[in-house]
């Protein structure tokens, strides 16, 4: 959530943002955005909260395997040591290759 606030990226106010816990708060910088609930401490989630969970997680976990499979590239494992400029092009390059691993 830090990382998101200091980049200063603006969403579209017209696309659904969907998160996981590490975001909380993210609703004051985008009002479209859904997070799962905490469970409160010494509390419970009800039974309305936990189902919301579930659907959101099924929801998310096709976005989590996406990042499994673009981050078997260790560039997006371990801290980029190269020139900056070029760390875009080469990101851009390992989502092609994954867009193409689908088509194939």
């Amino acid at each position: 959530m830090e990382l998101f606030r200091r980049s200063g990226l603006r969403i579209d106010p017209d696309i659904l943002l969907v998160a996981d816990k590490g975001y909380q708060g993210i609703g004051g910088l985008h009002a479209f955005s859904m997070i799962p609930f905490k469970k409160p401490r010494q509390g419970r989630l009800t039974d309305l909260q936990r189902r919301f969970n579930r659907n959101l997680s099924r929801y998310r976990i096709f976005i989590e395997h996406v990042n499994r499979a673009i981050k078997r590239f260790k560039i997006l494992q371990y801290r980029y040591r190269n020139k900056q400029r070029k760390h875009h092009l080469r990101i851009s390059l390992i989502c092609g290759i994954y867009n193409f691993e689908l088509r194939y």
